[in-house]
């Protein structure tokens, strides 16, 4: 397993497209490419790019050409390893508009931008916008320019400054962004600007998009097909937000018995709709199971036989006689306008089978008239489930995390989703290229169960190589779901990756000496100290932290535009304090730290939460041009941090027994140079949400051409 050597890209967000196996892959064809010099030219390419999956079934030779020669005219120019893939990303992205698939970025069902597949349709867009003009225009700010024409650039436009994305984040998930941090003057400056979608870049993980391959630069110039993408995510989110058992007990109807309760809380959003869907469907008699937002919904019928179900009184036999599928198509709008559905959605967009639309247009007939009976056995049942199993934090900033990662995989649901190992794979290729043997390893879908076991039993062999503290784990552990090794083992992964960041914290300044708790507290004490504010802590566990204003002091620091101190309270009672951790968390993801931090993390004053979020300030001020590295012996170089930083997204838990390090409040040099520890797979209870992710506001991420 040692000898396989991960494919390394200096650009981050280069290598945060692919897989190690995609680029092994495409290393292999692009070597094929040398000519008798030994080099690989333009004019080369074509014909080994053509071989590839995804292009030799939809472009020709001399289209791949046409796309090379548009940004290298000349035939004989070398073309090193890293412009090929971009080239290739062009290609995939051509092919995919040539193709017209509906596989695309804005795709609620893939929920990531991460794809290249950016096919937009004009009736997706027009979708997003009358969402927009019905959830934000009476919003007091964005009322002057709502409603958005789809016809038009308006809705690019709009989101050039920002305030939009972020109003779209809060109508989503509630809070997210205390609106207070928001930029919202009629015109603002692009540092201001910036700011906005920083704020909202970051805020926009933090609820479970994925935007790996966004920058700041790109929302504000209005990319068409990055906007939508990220749009989508937010608006998929919001619409499946009570599609579980937390938010609606009454899902508990469509199951039989409290057996299958477990596999019912383990169901995606989307999973848990088409569910519903064929628990109607089959009360009003519907023969048929519908399995997918597109084929199956083509003809109308289904959507006839759930309003009639949901809505009897409005009921519309000559809906199910119609013949024609798009008559069929328009009484169903007719049908489900009178329960209050506004028509986000066309006939010929249900005849088409628009898989977006229609998971877009059921997740508002949920919404507005479930069908679900108010059984109080039943629903006494889920409400009586503790909340560790009905919704998980620690489950929750797991799936953030690793989400956040950029891998191919998008996580529903940790517990279900790495029971087959691959999921697992991906992480510890991403964190660790190279340490994942690929040809031992099975894709999914996976039928045969010691496939599983192989998988997983890797999983443990990694781990053990990385040192994670493993006693009597093994591989069907992972396939049987065993929860307690499960967020053991993602704990572990979580602690390594912020090793790799603590090392290339000292590497330089420190001359190796290893980091600790006390030599963040000293930058920080330092830090707010020079700016001439008199706050002072004395370990992480500080109570006086409770009431957020060191942490403001901290924030201004390091930038004095970025606090408003008008806004800020005494912190003296748990509402004040509330109102400064929010304000906090949102001012920290405007300068550019991306933290999955909760408010009561710093009203409790929860050491490792501080830490992690006090590190993340830090390692953004380590970036900036006007830090000194003399002001911390364990300050590290611009490039070396950047590097580091732009690959991390971490995530915090908390165990029922902590480790001694953090008893005393003290991340001593030897927890950072070993990463076992006693209580990796100690019973884990509650988590608290946390990153200490950096990305720097004013540094423009690389996007497809």
């Amino acid at each position: 397993m040692s000898g396989f050597v991960g494919v390394l890209v200096s650009d981050p967000w280069l290598q945060s497209q692919f897989t190690q196996v995609e680029l092994r892959g495409l290393k292999s064809n692009y070597l094929s490419a040398k000519g008798d010099s030994g080099h690989v030219t333009v004019g080369n390419l074509p014909a080994v790019m053509v071989k590839l999956k995804g292009l030799h079934e939809v472009l020709t030779e001399e289209e791949i050409s046409a796309i090379l020669n548009a940004s290298y005219p000349d035939d004989n120019h070398e073309m090193d390893f890293e412009a090929y893939l971009r080239a290739y990303l062009d290609s995939q992205a051509e092919a995919a508009n040539k193709r017209g698939s509906v596989k695309n970025s804005s795709s609620f069902l893939k929920a990531t931008t991460t794809t290249l597949l950016h096919t937009i349709g004009e009736s997706e867009q027009g979708f997003f916008v009358a969402h927009i003009n019905g959830y934000l225009g009476d919003d007091p700010f964005l009322k002057n320019y709502l409603p958005l024409d789809p016809a038009s650039d308006d809705l690019f436009n709009l989101a050039k400054d920002g305030v939009l994305l972020c109003k779209m984040i809060n109508v989503a998930v509630p809070g997210t962004i205390d609106e207070r941090a928001i930029n919202t003057k009629r015109v603002l400056n692009p540092w201001e600007r910036n700011e906005n979608h920083t704020l909202c870049l970051n805020s926009a993980k933090a609820i479970g998009c994925t935007v790996v391959n966004i920058g700041t630069q790109d929302l504000v110039e209005g990319r068409p097909h990055l906007v939508l993408g990220l749009i989508s995510q937010i608006i998929k989110i919001q619409l499946l937000a009570d599609l579980n058992l937390k938010k609606t007990p009454q899902l508990v109807e469509l199951i039989d018995d409290s057996q299958d309760a477990e596999e019912l809380m383990g169901l995606s959003p989307e999973k848990m709709l088409l569910k519903w869907m064929n628990f109607h469907l089959k009360r009003a008699g519907y023969k048929k199971t519908v399995t997918n937002f597109s084929s199956d919904l083509k003809d109308g019928e289904a959507y006839a036989y759930l309003l009639n179900v949901l809505a009897p009184e409005h009921c519309n036999p000559a809906a199910l006689d119609a013949k024609d599928p798009t008559e069929r198509a328009k009484m169903v709008l007719d049908h489900a306008e009178k329960i209050n559905c506004k028509r986000f959605v066309t006939s010929k967009d249900i005849v088409e089978g628009s898989a977006n639309l229609n998971l877009g247009f059921i997740a508002q007939i949920f919404h507005e008239r479930n069908g679900l009976s108010t059984d109080c056995r039943k629903i006494s049942f889920a409400e009586m489930m503790p909340d560790d199993v009905l919704v998980s934090r620690e489950e929750r900033a797991f799936r953030l995390w690793i989400n956040s990662l950029g891998i191919t995989t998008y996580v529903n649901n940790v517990f279900e989703d790495v029971r087959n190992g691959w999921l697992l794979l991906e992480v510890l290729d991403k964190l660790s290229p190279g340490s994942v043997n690929w040809k031992q390893a099975t894709k999914p879908p996976i039928k045969m169960p010691f496939r599983k076991v192989e998988n997983c039993n890797q999983i443990i062999e990694i781990g053990q190589q990385l040192k994670f503290s493993l006693v009597n784990v093994a591989g069907n552990d992972f396939v049987q779901g065993n929860k307690k090794l499960i967020l053991a083992y993602l704990w572990q992964l979580m602690r390594f990756n912020l090793l790799q960041l603590l090392k290339n914290l000292r590497y330089h300044h420190s001359r190796g000496k290893e980091i600790t708790d006390v030599d963040i507290l000293k930058w920080a004490n330092n830090k707010v100290k020079s700016a001439g504010r008199v706050s002072r802590i004395e370990s992480f566990k500080d109570k006086n932290l409770s009431n957020g204003i060191f942490f403001l002091e901290l924030l201004s620091s390091v930038e004095p535009r970025v606090v408003n101190w008008n806004l800020v309270t005494k912190g003296e009672s748990d509402d004040e304090k509330r109102l400064n951790a929010i304000y906090i968390i949102s001012v920290a993801r405007k300068l550019g730290c991306s933290i999955f931090l909760l408010p009561e993390d710093i009203m409790e004053v929860n050491q490792k939460m501080i830490l992690v979020l006090t590190a993340s300030i830090m390692y953004w001020s380590l970036q900036q041009p006007s830090e000194e590295p003399d002001r911390c012996e364990s300050c590290v170089d611009d490039s070396s941090l950047h590097r580091a930083a732009s690959e991390l997204s971490i995530d915090d838990t908390t165990s029922e027994k902590a480790p001694s390090d953090w008893e005393d409040g003290s991340l001593t040099a030897s927890f950072i140079s070993n990463i076992a520890s006693d209580d990796a797979i100690s019973e884990t209870s509650e988590i608290e949400n946390g990153s200490s992710s950096t990305t720097t506001t004013t540094t423009t991420t690389t996007t497809i051409p």
